[in-house]
């Protein structure tokens, strides 16, 4: 009873110490008045389609009823559309038949029975293993890691398994078609060493894998109907910090969008910033405060397929503006950038006014207190133009 005691006023203080030591804002974003690092106000954000009349100006979407969700909702929708339009869709996981940690399979059991939806055992090869064997049998499994950070366990299935099935039967035509592994990843601002990783890189070293990642609700359906009716296995990485921020409108009917096939989601002459999920957002913001001070224009691309990626759009738009900048949240040392900076001086050295920057986490893992210190912010960002612009 004694050291019980003790051990709860021990919490009891440090508590109390950790409530004080947030409450004077340990972050490097947010202080007060900011004028870059400001909350992202996603409820008017320019990335997100807050009207009909804006849906239906693009072309990728049906021109059809639409309903506001975020991007768990979104997702839940495809899913749902995947289930009803073919019955050898599965979908399984980890906890995904009470609808999963963040809600996105909710309902799903209910509507299509425990053997189409249903929980696995806490085994990330055992998932991946099952989801190879059921796509060589026919069926089109999504299966579902909890968080992008406990894949390393069926990296071996993914890298020597699903990435080669294809290449292997050769002439049989076998294949894993429409096998798709979705998982949340990236930072929350809490999740430190083993609920924050962004491992994407990791897997566009793979031949064989498509790598996607969604900005948005819109996004997120449209890519992850695509990547289930695609003939290669497909990691579907989901920003978990937008699965309730982002909020938009969605149509109610099905649709893709290509996969590696990246979007200008705001044209330019002066530059060109390339990224894709969260980061996207940040890099708005940024642009936004850099066109105001500086007088230039500035071009942002959506990656939107991490592997294999739109070379083409990305080296079109670089040498209309002659300068370049490319973000991401996960670490920089072997990143997405660096294979993007690589692209670009190969591709467009000759129309280049300064170095392609790159912008990413720190080469370290993430820790608790100190997260938001480790991926790119606006200010970041902001510095980043302002270097490029003025070298």
């Amino acid at each position: 009873m004694r050291a019980s005691a003790q051990l709860w006023a021990r919490y009891g203080r440090e508590h109390t110490s950790l409530r004080l030591f947030r409450s004077r804002r340990p972050y490097s974003t947010h202080p007060t008045n900011a004028r870059l690092n400001a909350p992202i106000e996603y409820s008017s954000h320019p990335l997100l389609h807050h009207s009909s009349s804006s849906l239906q100006a693009n072309s990728l979407f049906p021109k059809s009823s639409s309903t506001r969700q975020n991007l768990f909702q979104a997702i839940n929708s495809a899913l749902t559309h995947a289930l009803r339009s073919d019955e050898r869709t599965l979908v399984f996981g980890e906890d995904v038949a009470f609808g999963g940690v963040f809600r996105c399979s909710m309902n799903l059991a209910r509507d299509f029975g425990s053997e189409r939806v249903f929980n696995t055992p806490l085994s990330e090869q055992g998932i991946v293993g099952f989801a190879i064997g059921c796509a060589a049998q026919g069926m089109k499994p999504i299966a579902e890691i909890q968080f992008a950070d406990y894949v390393y366990p069926a990296f071996d299935q993914l890298v020597n398994e699903a990435a080669k099935w294809r290449y292997r039967e050769g002439a049989t035509g076998g294949s894993i078609a429409g096998m798709v592994l979705r998982m949340p990843c990236g930072s929350v601002g809490h999740g430190a060493l083993y609920h924050s990783q962004s491992p994407e890189a990791l897997f566009t070293h793979i031949p064989g894998l498509r790598v996607v990642m969604p900005r948005s609700p819109t996004q997120a359906k449209g890519l992850l109907l695509a990547s289930i009716a695609c003939n290669d296995p497909v990691i579907f990485l989901e920003p978990k910090v937008l699965y309730r921020a982002a909020v938009e409108q969605v149509p109610n009917d099905a649709y893709e969008i290509p996969l590696s096939k990246a979007e200008v989601v705001k044209e330019g002459k002066d530059m060109t910033i390339v990224s894709y999920g969260q980061p996207l957002y940040l890099c708005s913001s940024a642009i936004s405060a850099a066109e105001r001070d500086f007088g230039i224009s500035v071009e942002l691309v959506d990656l939107r397929t991490l592997y294999p990626w739109d070379k083409k759009t990305i080296l079109q738009s670089v040498q209309k503006t002659g300068r370049a900048i490319v973000v991401h949240e996960s670490m920089i040392n072997a990143g997405i950038g660096a294979e993007v900076a690589a692209t670009i001086q190969e591709g467009a050295f000759l129309r280049l006014e300064a170095p392609v920057q790159r912008l990413g986490g720190w080469a370290t893992h993430m820790g608790l207190v100190f997260e938001k210190f480790n991926i790119p912010d606006v200010t970041r960002i902001y510095d980043a133009i302002k270097r490029t612009l003025e070298y």
